[in-house]
Formats: structure tokens, C-alpha cells, sequence
């Protein structure tokens, strides 16, 4: 299998729920680029998108597109596309930087709230060497997390036994202190399907574990790296 699919996707549907929707872009592609759409009130918010045929139907059943919202520096995958086909800007943390470059969809700043939606957005990772920005977001009322990069369900993400596991490149200072505090009912992550029960002891885990099961996970990343 590819780590990044490429030509025609093939979408399959992840993690729905009452109020929304994850897909896999290419689901048979090493990297499980997950994508997510949340509806509130009405509005659908689209997070770190890759297209596919089919997309705009599957969002068109949770309502209209509001915005499509960016949470890695690294994750402009279709943003642009997606946003520019619904009329609808771009949403970028106000500290990131060079995501917004080379647009053609408006681009709209957010700070501590996503626009109106109610999730409270923070910082997980912020530093230039590596370069590495990435925002998170908690719906408290839903008790909806979304955590873009630093944890995922992936093979290549998760030690021998894990269910969910840390970045390899975070297992060293995994993001403790910025993730432990939340208490999600729903985890949803930018790689593979996200957790819908017991999501927020998988994460504290996942967190605790990080360290001690470096070797094993690294272990994984490779036989996966070397598989493809």
C-alpha cells in the first residue's frame, strides 16, 4: 500500500455520529488521512479535508458548509478546493503561519473559539524546529475532541497492543500537560478512525504509555514504512 494515495479516491465513511461524519479519503493508503465534518446548529464545519467523489453529497446530508477548517500547518490537503466549491472561507489559527499562503478561498483567523461554533480551541504543538503547528479543538456540550496530528489510531502511530498512540516523533515529550485535562466522549484524529467509547481514558493511555512503549511503537512505524 501507498503511504499517500493519489488519483481517484474512493471515500469511506468513519467515526459517524448524530451531529457528524469522518471519511478516508483513500482508505488504502498507509497514512489514513481521516477527514472530518461536524454540524452545529445547522452549520457544517469541515476539518483538514481530502477530497473525493461523492464529498458534497455526504456533506450535504448534515446541512451547508460554514467553513472548512485547517489544524496542522502541514494539513492544507483540499482546504482550498473544498472551501472555494461552497463559497465558504478557510479557518486558520491566528498564530499559524504560512498555511494561508497561495489561497484562493478567503481565509478567516480564529483565537481561542472557532468562529461561533463552541469549540474552544488550543495550542498542541507550537515550535520551529521541526517545524510543527498544531491546534486542537473541544466541544464541550458534545464533549467532542479533535486532535489533528499529535495521537492517532494508525498502525505506524501505535506500539504492540496500543488501541491509540502518540506521534513517533512526540513519544519523547508527548503533549501531557495540553491533552490530559479533557475529558472527551469522542475522539477524532487526522489519522485513522477516531474513538467513540472510553475515549478519554484511551487518550490518558495513550499519554502515560508514550515513553514506555517508544521502542515497540518505533519498531511498528518501521515495519510499516518498510511493508509499503
Amino acid at each position: 500500500m501507498p503511504m499517500k494515495g493519489s488519483g481517484r479516491a474512493n471515500l469511506r465513511e468513519i467515526d459517524r455520529w448524530e451531529h457528524g461524519v469522518g471519511w478516508l479519503a483513500h482508505p488504502d493508503e498507509s497514512m489514513q488521512r481521516a477527514s472530518h465534518a461536524v454540524e452545529i446548529d445547522g452549520d457544517v464545519w469541515v476539518f483538514d479535508p481530502v477530497d473525493a467523489e461523492g464529498l458534497d453529497d455526504l456533506l450535504a446530508g448534515l446541512g451547508d458548509v460554514a467553513g472548512v477548517v485547517v489544524g496542522l500547518d502541514r494539513h492544507k490537503r483540499d482546504a482550498d478546493t473544498i472551501a472555494t466549491r461552497h463559497d465558504v472561507p478557510v479557518y486558520v489559527a491566528s498564530w499559524m503561519t504560512g498555511v494561508a499562503d497561495d489561497m484562493d478561498a478567503p481565509v478567516e483567523r480564529f483565537g481561542t473559539e472557532l468562529a461561533t461554533t463552541g469549540f474552544q480551541t488550543f495550542r498542541v504543538v507550537d515550535r520551529t524546529v521541526p517545524p510543527w503547528q498544531e491546534v486542537g479543538f473541544y466541544h464541550d456540550d458534545s464533549r467532542t475532541l479533535i486532535v489533528p496530528e499529535a495521537v492517532g489510531t494508525v498502525e505506524y502511530y501505535c506500539a504492540a497492543g496500543e488501541r491509540l498512540g502518540v506521534h513517533p516523533m512526540l513519544r519523547p515529550f508527548p503533549p501531557r500537560r495540553v491533552l490530559s485535562k479533557f475529558e472527551p466522549e469522542r475522539l477524532l484524529v487526522g489519522h485513522g478512525a477516531g474513538i467513540t467509547t472510553n475515549a478519554g481514558d484511551e487518550l490518558r493511555t495513550a499519554l502515560s504509555n508514550a515513553r514506555k512503549n517508544l521502542p515497540s511503537a518505533y519498531v511498528s512505524a518501521f515495519k510499516s514504512m518498510v511493508s509499503d
